[in-house]
């Protein structure tokens, strides 16, 4: 029998994201994650919202929301990123929130991903120190 606590973790209801996508969108949002994972080994996974996958590190990174025809991934902090690869395609109007949206098929840029993943990573660490 399993615990109440291993049966609800977050990594374990984002594997259940994943699988019960079960199409492209779960095979990108897997890749993310990946991705996510080792531009910050030390990152938090959490599920929020009623069921958004949301990574965290001194403070929220980026969540990983799937949708018919898009996975987009929303970076918290975004508008206070340097962006040089171009990465960000949506919410750009906003004072704070950036996101990349990502259609089937579409490649990623991983090594700009995860440049953008650690610039966020390293935005709050030194806005929890000062």
């Amino acid at each position: 029998m399993k615990t109440k606590t291993t049966a609800e973790s977050p990594s374990k209801l984002i594997d259940g994201r994943i699988k019960e996508l079960g199409d492209w969108r779960g095979k990108m949002l897997s890749k993310l994650r990946k991705l996510i994972k080792q531009a910050d080994p030390e990152v938090v996974e959490e599920w929020k919202w009623r069921g958004v996958p949301v990574w965290s590190h001194d403070g929220l990174i980026c969540t990983g929301e799937t949708y018919k025809n898009v996975v987009k991934m929303t970076f918290a902090k975004g508008a206070s990123l340097e962006d040089p690869s171009r990465l960000f395609n949506s919410s750009l109007e906003g004072n704070t929130r950036r996101a990349i949206d990502v259609h089937e098929g579409e490649k990623i840029d991983e090594e700009a991903l995860k440049a953008l993943i650690r610039a966020a990573v390293t935005l709050n660490a030194s806005r929890a120190k000062g």
